[in-house]
């Protein structure tokens, strides 16, 4: 990470190629161990072991021929966990697991996102699993910070998703997660502290799909307190341009208030799509 500038530091989860890693064992070699040990943090006991453990890794390397190595921030108490659980218990998602968790302990109102992922699931109907899950996360975990102070909200929610202890993610989808989250509480990065370097880990399109997210998030939290389905619901409709809520209840159409319907603006903006609202009544 140090010699690629590599702009999050998050052990689990990162990949080297065979290359890169032969270029980092070049990189120690021709570098001062102290000098590395004061950068990096690392212990001296454990510097001491590096030029033995970069020549294990390289034969390793050579003897097995991978295509990538990943690093795993777990280890052997974690793997006897896992051998003792049940086999029911080992197909649950980590990722979700996790994101109940935080909810249920930390939400203003544990059960909430699950009501809020039903109600923007439209607009993604056609979004692959793997996208599905971090949506389904992002609903989970978008009001976990709300005692952060309102100013730094987003700033706090960014940095949750991408350093926090989490399983079941590649670094390029913890940066998806931290956007989506991010846009919950801001309409825009400007003044959160973002990192631009992060946008590196990630294709400008999917970029935009998690400010994509992080807006419907933000419109649907603002929409009802309970449960938004029962007052309205999301189509989306990519052929004719448009983005239709439809009002269902009069509860809804109180809660469809000025700042929510400029959220509702601001989503179909982002989406490219014109904003139609139906069942306003007289």
């Amino acid at each position: 990470m140090l010699r690629r500038e590599y702009p999050l530091h998050v052990l689990h989860e990162y990949r080297m190629t065979p290359r890169a890693i032969m270029a980092t064992i070049k990189h120690i070699g021709a570098s001062d161990l102290d000098a590395l040990r004061a950068v990096t943090g690392t212990s001296a006991e454990r510097m001491r072991l590096v030029p033995l453990a970069s020549l294990v890794l390289k034969e390793l390397v050579r003897q097995m021929g991978p295509k990538e190595v990943a690093i795993s921030s777990y280890g052997i108490r974690e793997g006897l966990l896992y051998d003792q659980m049940s086999p029911a218990l080992r197909t649950r998602d980590p990722l979700i697991e996790a994101a109940r968790h935080a909810e249920a302990s930390s939400a203003r109102q544990p059960g909430f996102g699950r009501a809020l992922y039903k109600f923007i699931t439209p607009l993604f109907s056609t979004a692959r699993i793997d996208k599905q899950r971090l949506i389904r996360a992002a609903c989970l975990l978008h009001d976990v910070s709300w005692r952060a102070h309102p100013d730094y909200r987003a700033e706090v929610c960014f940095d949750n998703a991408t350093r926090a202890n989490l399983g079941g993610l590649t670094h390029a989808e913890r940066v998806y997660l931290g956007l989506a989250l991010l846009h919950r509480y801001k309409s825009n990065r400007e003044g959160t502290g973002f990192n631009a370097d992060l946008l590196e880990l990630l294709p400008e399109a999917r970029v935009l799909e998690a400010e994509i997210i992080g807006r419907a998030m933000r419109f649907g939290a603002m929409f009802a307190v309970a449960n938004p389905v029962d007052h309205g619901s999301l189509q989306y409709r990519p052929k004719r341009g448009e983005l239709i809520l439809t009002l269902t209840s009069d509860e809804g159409r109180d809660l469809f208030g000025e700042v929510a319907q400029a959220r509702f603006g601001a989503l179909a903006g982002a989406m490219g799509v014109e904003a139609i609202v139906r069942g306003l009544g007289t």
